[in-house]
């Protein structure tokens, strides 16, 4: 049995009363649909970039993410600093956080590591992501 019923309220159709087996069809249909459209979307704000396990595991330990991504790298802070175009004392200070290195200077650093800027930018331990 397929047949839909109508219920009319001040002469509109206002409810419709299907046989649950196309119900359920319908209903899985529907959830399939949400399900592709959340994922498209999900794909669509992707950036393609993954931070890896070793680095969050460092900054966890509590190293700077500068010397995270450096050492999962495997790049000496001779060739960083070089490729940044900064001396390798300044980038040990920013590493163990007696600098903080400037938005341009980091911003080099990341083009170097070819990472996003911010995944090199520290949040206060206060703040959080929450508006």
């Amino acid at each position: 049995m397929t047949e839909v019923q109508f219920i009319e309220q001040d002469g509109h159709r206002a409810f419709a009363v299907v046989p649950i087996e196309l119900w359920d069809r319908v209903k899985d249909l529907i959830e399939d649909l949400e399900d592709e459209a959340l994922f498209a979307q999900a794909k669509a704000n992707d950036d393609g970039h993954r931070i890896p396990a070793a680095v969050l595991d460092a900054e966890l330990a509590g190293d700077h993410p500068v010397r995270a991504w450096r050492n999962h790298l495997r790049m000496t802070q001779d060739a960083l600093a070089a490729g940044a175009g900064i001396s390798k004392p300044y980038l040990s200070q920013i590493e163990t956080r007696q600098r903080v290195g400037t938005t341009d200077v980091l911003s080099k650093i990341a083009g170097v590591l070819a990472i996003p800027i911010d995944h090199l930018i520290e949040q206060p331990a206060n703040q959080t992501d929450k508006p």
